[in-house]
């Protein structure tokens, strides 16, 4: 999840129950998830070289659903992975220290393939950045894509993803939290006010 200050929590913290709203349930998540996947098969010409690498927590149970997606649409088994990027972030003086979530490549690995990356939320670009940094460290892909169930703008580098499921125009005082099932129960992004720390 790429959040202003790089902290995966911020999204979890900052919105408020009572005042955020949902921008997309889980019908329109199912939907955007099937479009991406057919958009990727258009694009990689079949999807024979593609491997899919979600970033922790989130990214990872949606590059799942879309691999299933992928392999129904294919009929053949998509390469589907995990990506930490805990160590490479740009701004772990800032903050308390973070757990290592777990990387996890698939074992053909990812040299001459094309690697998509799956996050949740597109923000600043930070996190993405450090997805690059940790893919450079584990092999040489073909192209790297990024796809990314919102985008919600505000971008400080210059990162941009190859497959939205929503182009989310958001202020600097909201925050967009993304539960799905496998995490929270239930599938929604809600949209709501930024919390006064």
């Amino acid at each position: 999840m790429d959040t202003q200050q790089d902290n995966p929590q911020d999204n979890q913290r900052d919105a408020q129950p009572s005042d955020a709203r949902p921008v997309l349930e889980g019908p329109d998540i199912a939907r955007v998830l099937t479009r991406i996947a057919h958009e990727i098969v258009e694009r990689a010409k079949g999807a024979d070289d593609v491997v899919l690498l979600g970033i922790p927590t989130r990214g990872v149970f949606l590059a799942q659903r879309l691999a299933a997606k992928l392999e129904q649409i294919t009929e053949r088994e998509i390469p589907v992975g995990s990506l930490d990027i805990t160590m490479y972030r740009d701004d772990l003086r800032m903050h308390p220290p973070r757990a290592l979530a777990r990387t996890d490549i698939p074992g053909d690995g990812i040299d001459g393939r094309l690697v998509v990356l799956v996050d949740d939320v597109l923000f600043s670009g930070r996190t993405i950045r450090a997805a690059l940094d940790a893919l450079n460290d584990i092999g040489r892909p073909r192209a790297v894509q990024l796809a990314v169930l919102v985008d919600r703008g505000h971008r400080e580098l210059p990162i941009r993803a190859d497959y939205v499921g929503k182009n989310l125009p958001t202020s600097l005082r909201e925050t967009v939290k993304v539960q799905l099932a496998e995490e929270d129960g239930r599938d929604t992004v809600l949209l709501g006010a930024k919390r006064d720390r």
